[in-house]
């Protein structure tokens, strides 16, 4: 398929921005040497531990506005439809990392521990299973459990760590997922490299991810697939490169095998300052293909979007378009935050041949004397989905014809910024979302109210 116009058009600003409006000031040489050796700067095993962590309280409210959405197990193990769904979750994260022990090379490890307690437990209530409480196979609420988080080996030369077991990771392809009570982790083994001033590699190779609501491990998937459609490995490769400083790029690849492979670009440009008005570009743009035995079937989709940010002492506006382009949703790997498009909200707007804008307002309330206290207020809108040409049968879209969705939100998040509870922070959001028939994510509001307070012991 061929690249869309807005994604030519998009390439083509962000380079004129780069040329016309970056400051000659900030210009950076191609590549240059890291000046820091973070390996001979080591001061040890011991000496550079640390244990730190966070509790936090997670609660929702959901209701569906027409048809119910949510479904319970009644006492007689029956699927009971039901219109409301509630999560209050306590978590606790706990993480220990040493330091480097000293020399050439150096050694390390990380663990963490983590431990939710339900404090909404009616199964009428939680209507699980879902991602947000665990239950057990009568949908049961677990009033607590715990398991590892993190649990790995580090080995660090200048600056390049090799990591092996179970870890976080930040990329566009794979990325930790920490919208919930506690975040999601991957096994496996990846290097991150930061050689160079400008530029920073990442590689890895991953065969199971712990989800953020479950203790065992569980195989790679597409979140918006056939669920039975599993792969045994993930595969990533990419880097960030920053050739000015007002100008970053990306490029990665990902293969979860047997289903897929995925291609991502990103361009950031930044112009200006928030004083006067500063401005930043973000292009965001994933190819995907199938892969191997194409347990979702063929896959040739096309996905990008456009923002732009504008921001004045304490304010700052952003307007964004995003478009598929593709018989199939643009999918992502379950249980990630892999998503980069510029849409993603409450619904993630990503039908197949979906088009969708939003507009956000965000204020910073510290210009008025409140400082740690931020609001905003957005809308999106999609339309244009169209399932009807797809083919195969690993994703369920043929019904879609002409569908369209809008939602609406409004957010305030506060940090404390000194005392005993500094860091801590408060975040409430409403959502508001209304589907036509067949758009997946229906016709819902949801009220979500989080509260981190972090730790530090070492």
């Amino acid at each position: 398929m061929h690249l869309s116009k807005v994604a030519l058009a998009a390439i083509v600003a962000t380079g004129y921005h780069t040329v016309s409006m970056a400051d000659p000031s900030n210009e950076s040489s191609i590549f240059s040497l890291n000046p820091k050796n973070a390996q001979a700067d080591s001061s040890g095993f011991v000496e550079g531990q640390s244990l730190t962590g966070f509790t936090r309280n997670w609660y929702s409210r959901e209701r569906a506005t027409d048809t119910p959405i949510f479904r319970y197990y009644n006492g007689d193990r029956e699927r009971v439809n039901t219109r409301k769904r509630n999560t209050w979750v306590q978590g606790t994260l706990i993480n220990y990392t040493s330091g480097f022990t000293q020399g050439d090379v150096g050694f390390g490890v990380e663990i963490a521990g983590l431990n939710v307690i339900a404090l909404e437990r009616g199964r009428r209530t939680v209507a699980g299973p879902n991602n947000r409480t665990l239950t057990n196979s009568d949908g049961d609420v677990e009033g607590q459990w715990s398991k590892l988080g993190l649990a790995n080996l580090k080995a660090r030369f200048s600056n390049t760590v090799i990591t092996a077991g179970r870890q976080s990771m930040a990329t566009p392809v794979l990325a930790d997922y920490n919208n919930r009570v506690l975040p999601s982790s991957f096994d496996g083994v990846s290097i991150s490299s930061k050689e160079l001033a400008n530029f920073d590699l990442t590689a890895g190779t991953f065969d199971r991810v712990s989800p953020r609501n479950e203790q065992s491990l569980t195989a790679f998937r597409g979140k918006y697939g056939n669920a039975s459609a599993e792969s045994g490995r993930v595969n990533i490769a990419g880097f960030t490169y920053r050739p000015t400083k007002s100008l970053t790029t990306s490029l990665f690849t990902s293969q979860m095998q047997d289903i897929w492979k995925q291609y991502y670009f990103r361009a950031t440009h930044t112009v200006g300052n928030n004083e006067n008005l500063g401005l930043v570009t973000a292009f965001n743009y994933y190819k995907t293909k199938e892969d191997g035995d194409a347990k979702l079937g063929n896959i040739d989709n096309q996905s990008l979007s456009l923002a732009i940010t504008a921001t004045h002492t304490a304010h700052s506006l952003t307007l964004a378009y995003q478009q598929v382009n593709g018989n199939e949703y643009f999918d992502y790997i379950n249980e990630t935050a892999a998503n980069y498009l510029a849409n993603a909200q409450y619904s993630d707007f990503n039908g197949p041949n979906e088009k969708s804008a939003r507009v956000t307002y965000a204020l910073d309330m510290a210009g008025f004397g409140a400082t740690g206290l931020k609001l905003s207020i957005y809308t999106a809108r999609g339309w244009g989905i169209d399932g009807t040409h797809y083919q195969d049968s690993g994703y369920n879209v043929k019904n879609l014809d002409g569908e369209h969705h809008y939602e609406y939100g409004l957010g305030a998040s506060y940090v404390v910024q000194d005392g005993n509870l500094k860091g801590s922070n408060l975040r409430a959001f409403y959502f508001a979302h209304r589907g036509s028939e067949n758009q997946i994510d229906g016709r819902v509001n949801e009220l979500r109210i989080i509260t981190t307070i972090p730790f530090n012991f070492l």
